[in-house]
């Protein structure tokens, strides 16, 4: 495969410059569909990503719509809707690749926002993801507490030191 890195104008690979058809052979099929400034800050990956190379904001590219007045959007947002379709309402856009930077949509998928919490790696989906207390005792329905969002097990709080009695 030949990667291919766009760079103002100019395409720096194995091969001279073509005109627009097979230009992008890795995008044949999609170049009609998205601008060609949106081309120009793509780069095709060997793992299959296409990593945003232009500005960024916490890892995900921003794409400006119509140039440098028009308003700023997510450019895997913006790459999914345009070649797959609408991303429906109250649903966020999941990389399973784990790359914020790809813009594949075929990397893309729309899941719930507690779903995409969850498939992370953040707290609150390595807190889901466990199944037994520190102790070894199983989180399920007869010996797990909720107290403020949190989990508790019962065995540990019975078993748990008390003070003494000043009597």
């Amino acid at each position: 495969m030949v990667i291919v890195t766009i760079d103002r104008g100019r395409v720096h690979a194995d091969r001279p410059r073509d005109t627009r058809k097979g230009w992008f052979p890795m995008f044949s099929k999609f170049t009609t569909a998205l601008p060609l400034r949106f081309w120009h800050k793509v780069r095709a990956l060997e793992n299959g990503c296409w990593k945003w190379t232009a500005g960024q904001r916490a890892g995900y590219g921003r794409f400006r719509l119509y140039g440098r007045s028009g308003p700023l959007v997510q450019a895997h947002r913006f790459a999914y809707e345009h070649l797959i379709g609408p991303i429906p309402a109250g649903l966020q856009s999941d990389h399973l690749c784990r790359n914020r930077a790809c813009v594949n949509p075929a990397h893309l998928e729309p899941v719930t926002p507690r779903e995409n919490v969850l498939r992370g790696d953040g707290l609150a989906a390595r807190e889901a993801r466990k199944t037994h207390c520190p102790k070894g005792h199983s989180y399920d329905a007869a010996n797990t507490y909720h107290y403020f969002n949190k989990r508790y097990c019962r065995t540990c709080y019975r078993e748990r030191p008390r003070p003494k009695s000043r009597l």
